[in-house]
């Protein structure tokens, strides 16, 4: 039987700047900082978690801010643009907001679709899409209302050096479902109703190489730990070289990089990020893992304050 994923567990970018990006995910894009805490295999950088009121799978972006990193060049090897959803009807409302902001924005179309596409601080190739499909976010924020709030990824465009191998990959081992090609473009789909839809060039993009400005990888979901330990062996098996599962506290992952170029993580949907801090209060506290608590004053000293708009 074919093992299936349902879709984007999370989608993590580099960026330069710590509070710009809090300024802009939360205070422009109103997304919920669901988690605080740091770069697992670099404590002196942040690791932080944007999301819906939960940071359900399928809505996480987070970001490794490094303040002193070179810039990234967009390219193969990398996710290209990452895509959210509006609830349909929403799209002159962002485009109303973007203006306020002075984010500039272009508008395109693909598979029938209207996308508003425009950057964040460093870069970062960010659309909306309006669909029905997804439940409506419960998080209002920054004078963004529900029936207007992002609900999460919409799914992303994949820039791949080796878009055959890629297409195979994300069919014969990822599960997902080819459902047609326009514009250049050929569109997979996941069963999930966010982060389901995935985009790749069917031309070979030019690599990039990573910086800030530049996503890191894309995580898909497994639905817990036995499924997660499916998936490892699952893609072993299919040729690939997947690290052991590793403990990031608030999912469990394994890691292995594609064809194409594109960093792969598959990450457990639980336990979630209310394993340490009450729902209501997610993202006040900077969360540390307990093997980092003792040196929780040198690294409070390391990293930049940070404050919500």
């Amino acid at each position: 039987m074919t093992q299936q994923t349902a879709g984007i567990h999370h989608i993590t970018a580099f960026v330069s700047n710590a509070q710009a990006t809090v300024t802009f995910y939360a205070g422009v894009l109103a997304q919920r900082l669901v988690k605080k805490t740091i770069n697992f295999d670099a404590p002196e950088v942040y690791h932080l978690y944007f999301g819906d009121q939960a940071g359900s799978p399928g809505t996480i972006m987070t970001f490794f801010p490094f303040a002193h990193g070179r810039k990234g060049v967009i390219g193969g090897g990398q996710v290209g643009v990452t895509t959210y959803v509006v609830p349909v009807g929403a799209l002159d409302f962002w485009k109303e907001r973007l203006t306020k902001y002075e984010v500039p924005f272009t508008e395109t179309q693909r598979f029938g679709e209207s996308y508003v596409q425009f950057v964040d601080p460093d870069g970062l190739q960010l659309e909306l899409v309006a669909r029905e499909e997804g439940p409506l976010s419960d998080w209002s924020y920054a004078g963004v209302p529900t029936d207007k709030a992002i609900k999460g990824f919409g799914g992303a465009i994949l820039y791949s050096s080796a878009p055959q191998q890629t297409f195979r990959l994300l069919e014969e081992v990822m599960g997902l479902s080819k459902i047609g090609e326009d514009a250049g473009y050929a569109r997979f789909r996941s069963s999930a109703d966010l982060g389901n839809i995935i985009d790749l060039p069917i031309e070979r993009v030019e690599p990039g190489h990573g910086g800030s400005g530049t996503v890191h990888h894309i995580a898909w979901r497994a639905k817990d730990d036995a499924e997660h330990a499916l998936w490892r062996s699952h893609v072993e098996t299919n040729g690939y070289q997947p690290t052991p599962i590793i403990d990031r506290q608030y999912f469990h992952a394994i890691y292995f990089r594609e064809e194409g170029g594109i960093l792969f993580e598959i990450a457990t949907d639980p336990p979630g990020f209310a394993r340490d801090e009450e729902p209501e209060h997610l993202g006040e506290k900077l969360m540390l893992p307990e093997w980092y608590e003792q040196h929780r004053e040198d690294i409070v000293r390391l990293l930049p304050p940070i404050q919500l708009p």
